[in-house]
């Protein structure tokens, strides 16, 4: 049986929003872990803001997968045209475009298209493919929408900051330390419990369960994007209640002195619907805030004081 053609399929939805504040939010790829539930983590490595290659870190029927894109945007037709350099298997080729189209009061009809190949047109590989497509873009409509939708609201809910460290060692041990989490329920006091999987190389699932500092515990499950021996990313994919979205990234420079800069930052959405519910009565946004920034940076500034030690030991 001879190679079968390349399957075509289109989903859409309509967006109370103007189209081009939608087409920005397809075009920022930096953005897109915040936007679209399925991305892990997305960069442009090359390029430019109207031709331009990316790689893409996200998860397709539950497991995590990575490729690069080579992307062309057209602003003014309000169009991304994608095509995979590098595809992840079972796909052996993938590509489609994001198509914007205004409607009368300041609403959008967004269209996104998508062309693939099986590996080998195994009719198996075909629909683990089919399944991976619907379920991401139908997630990544969804999630386009909402947050075109709420842009106000969301950027009121969504704080980002830093902690930093200078470390009196060389990146690579602060790095191997942060690396190494699957031992961070012996060496960190508020991990306990910690399950790490390589599910490909630089690439990890963390499962965790964590102290907060009132003294309960968190299950939380992360997958991290490793990049020797300068900078993880990750995204939490498994919530504490008072947050939608947690990403973050921790960020080694190396001076030249030969001591660190360690940064961890966190970027999270809070849950707005849930702070009484956790919180309890009369809390609002500002106690919530505070609550999220006090307990990651706790935890943050902990694990880095114990990375410091670490790769100081090494000295």
């Amino acid at each position: 049986m001879g190679p079968t053609g390349p399957q075509e399929v289109e989903h859409g939805i309509t967006v109370a929003a103007p189209a081009a504040a939608v087409y920005d939010l397809i075009a920022d790829v930096a953005a897109w872990p915040s936007v679209f539930p399925p991305t892990l983590h997305a960069e442009r490595v090359a390029g430019d803001d109207s031709d331009e290659r990316i790689r893409v870190w996200a998860t397709a029927n539950g497991a995590p997968k990575s490729w690069t894109s080579r992307r062309r945007l057209d602003r003014e037709a309000l169009r991304v045209d994608f095509r995979q350099e590098v595809s992840s298997h079972p796909v052996a080729a993938m590509g489609g475009a994001w198509i914007v189209e205004p409607l009368p009061g300041d609403r959008s009809r967004v269209r996104l298209l998508h062309d693939y190949r099986a590996v080998d047109d195994a009719p198996e590989h075909l629909e683990w493919i089919a399944t991976a497509v619907d379920r991401n873009s139908r997630a990544e409509l969804a999630a386009l929408r909402d947050r075109a939708e709420l842009a106000a609201a969301a950027d009121e809910r969504t704080l980002t900051f830093d902690d930093a460290l200078r470390v009196d060692g060389s990146a690579k041990d602060v790095y191997d330390f942060l690396d190494q989490a699957g031992r961070w329920d012996e060496r960190l006091p508020h991990v306990a419990r910690v399950k790490l999987t390589e599910e490909a190389p630089g690439l990890q699932r963390l499962e965790m369960d964590t102290r907060s500092p009132d003294g309960s515990l968190h299950t939380t499950v992360s997958y991290r994007v490793c990049f020797p021996h300068h900078s993880i990313v990750y995204k939490q994919t498994t919530l504490p209640a008072l947050m939608t979205l947690h990403t973050g990234r921790w960020l080694l420079t190396e001076n030249p002195d030969g001591s660190t800069t360690a940064v961890s930052r966190h970027t999270v959405t809070i849950a707005a619907e849930r702070i009484t519910a956790v919180l309890g009565e009369g809390a609002g946004l500002d106690e919530a805030r505070a609550r999220v920034r006090d307990a990651l940076g706790a935890n943050s500034r902990a694990t880095l004081g114990l990375a410091r030690a670490y790769a100081e030991g090494k000295r």
